[in-house]
């Protein structure tokens, strides 16, 4: 089928509308907490911004005609405009309700004898209020709110609300909501959003149980966490406690990483705390197809039959005994178990909560967790970096390869990946199109070391400069300092992309731009 522009850009475009609807329907969620904390200039910023993108979706879903067939291609597209419109719109809140407060009101926000400004006042900058947007919605972590408590309850709550939406995957949630026109539309966008598993009859039923079990899963540590933190810090606030443990609880099972606290879980100083926040980073880096098996359909041989969830585990465990043990040799931390446990899961997971001054580490202990950053957790989690199976292919199909040449020339060389056996020109089909994103990944990641390095302040080395890089196209928001309001606008810029091909596995961004440039016609061989 031959497609006219016009038609393409139609479909494309209706279809950003409808994120936008979602996106505009949940800003009423923030208003509510906006409300229960009489914080009402916050009240009427996400007011006037949902309805900015209520009335700027519905223009584009209800009055744009689109009823043609939608290629890969298109759905590719659609999933990396979509994202790059939802943090722009995402990102109007921060800006209304900076520049809306008046300065008193703002300062209010700051905690009892504390001597700094809000940090509300750096949201009046359009890039850094961009810059939150994107690294909440691709659950990274990343902040330029320097002291947290101090921007207000309201926008507190909803840098993690928004970091909750964005893990289970914002193109997922609309497709569980909002009608499509036609089952291949809602096929195609999650296809290119997520797995592409279909877990149950249609994709919209697998859309929503996969919200479900999300859901379900986020009320669960919620209430761990509400239950755990009374017992450990029975001298902590009962409505802190409640406020921490529903933003703490999305930002987990999302992999997020923001937190309410003003030097994220290092302020609690309670190891017990620390040990208590391991589980919701565990449970958000599993895959949310294995919890949909396991609990929906009553598959729990998945527990040992799924080669993420075993190999992810393990990872966790000696993972985390390594970069004790490195920083142990280092000298440089007081209590290297403490700190390496949490600080390889934080990593690994790709959540980015801190108990640590990683700026402070030895090279080799960087190097470690950068390792971690870059590998990731399952495929089909909220989380970001390579993602668990494809090391996994990757080491398979080299011991394959090797053992192949052991075998008779007659011989069938199956290869067996996560229960499913392939023969070989599958093996080699997944091997070399993990081996593609694999490069492709390692050349942003380099791309974006060799921009912090050059763009980045005084007093950082190019180990500090891998780590946020890595950090950022990873989705991890772990920090060693480079990333502040301070920072130069370029390299800003460069993190705001990284963090938009990392959530989006960097494939759909690259067909965005060659649409762009090149058009749809396939390039001539």
């Amino acid at each position: 089928m031959k497609y006219r522009k016009v038609d393409t850009f139609k479909m494309i475009f209706r279809q950003i509308g409808s994120l936008l609807i979602i996106l505009g329907i949940t800003m009423i969620v923030p208003a509510l907490v906006s409300i229960i904390y009489s914080e009402y200039y916050s009240l009427m910023g996400f007011l006037i911004s949902g309805l900015i993108c209520l009335s700027t979706g519905s223009l584009l879903y209800y009055k744009i005609n689109s009823k043609i067939e939608p290629l890969t291609r298109h759905a590719l597209i659609i999933a990396a405009l979509g994202w790059l419109f939802i943090t722009i719109f995402g990102a109007i809140p921060f800006v209304l309700i900076s520049y809306i407060t008046p300065h008193e009101i703002m300062q209010g926000f700051v905690p009892n004898g504390a001597d700094y400004q809000s940090s509300l006042i750096f949201f009046k900058n359009p890039l850094h209020a961009l810059l939150e947007s994107m690294s909440g919605f691709t659950t990274t972590g990343l902040s330029m709110a320097v002291h947290e408590p101090s921007i207000g309850k309201g926008l507190l709550f909803y840098r993690h609300f928004i970091q909750w939406l964005g893990g289970a995957g914002f193109v997922v949630l609309t497709i569980s909501i909002l009608k499509q026109p036609n089952g291949k539309i809602s096929y195609l966008l999650y296809n290119a959003e997520s797995t592409g598993e279909r877990l149950r009859t249609t994709i919209i039923e697998t859309a929503r149980s996969i919200w479900k079990i999300y859901t379900f899963l986020t009320l669960f540590c919620f209430l761990f966490l509400i239950v755990g933190i009374y017992f450990l810090l029975p001298e902590y606030s009962l409505s802190d406690n409640i406020f921490d443990a529903i933003n703490h609880a999305m930002a987990g099972m999302s992999t997020g990483g923001f937190s309410t606290l003003d030097n994220s879980i290092a302020e609690y100083q309670s190891q017990g705390a620390e040990i208590l926040l391991l589980f919701p980073m565990i449970l958000g880096a599993l895959s949310l197809p294995f919890y949909v098996k396991f609990f929906n359909l009553k598959q729990y041989n998945q527990l040992w039959k799924d080669s993420q969830t075993k190999t992810i585990i393990i990872f966790f465990i000696f993972g985390s005994l390594i970069l004790s043990y490195l920083l142990f040799i280092s000298g440089s931390i007081s209590e290297p178990f403490r700190v390496g446990t949490f600080q390889f899961v934080s990593a690994l997971s790709t959540t980015g909560w801190q108990t640590s001054d990683v700026h402070t580490w030895d090279s080799g202990s960087v190097l470690f967790i950068v390792i971690g950053m870059i590998v990731g957790g399952s495929l089909g989690a909220t989380v970001g970096g390579v993602k668990i199976i494809r090391v996994i292919i990757l080491f398979k199909g080299l011991f394959w390869r090797i053992g192949s040449f052991f075998k008779s020339e007659d011989t069938v060389k199956v290869a067996k990946i996560n229960n499913t056996r392939l023969l070989p020109e599958d093996m080699n089909r997944e091997i070399a199109t993990v081996s593609i994103f694999v490069f492709i990944y390692c050349v942003f990641l380099l791309l974006g070391t060799l921009g912090s390095y050059y763009f980045m302040d005084a007093g950082y080395t190019l180990k500090d400069a891998l780590f946020e890089s890595a950090s950022a196209q990873g989705t991890v928001g772990l920090s060693c300092g480079i990333t502040n309001p301070e920072m130069s606008p370029v390299l800003e810029l460069i993190y705001i992309f990284q963090m938009w091909i990392g959530r989006l596995e960097i494939i759909p961004v690259l067909v965005l731009f060659r649409a762009i440039l090149f058009g749809t016609k396939p390039f001539l061989t």
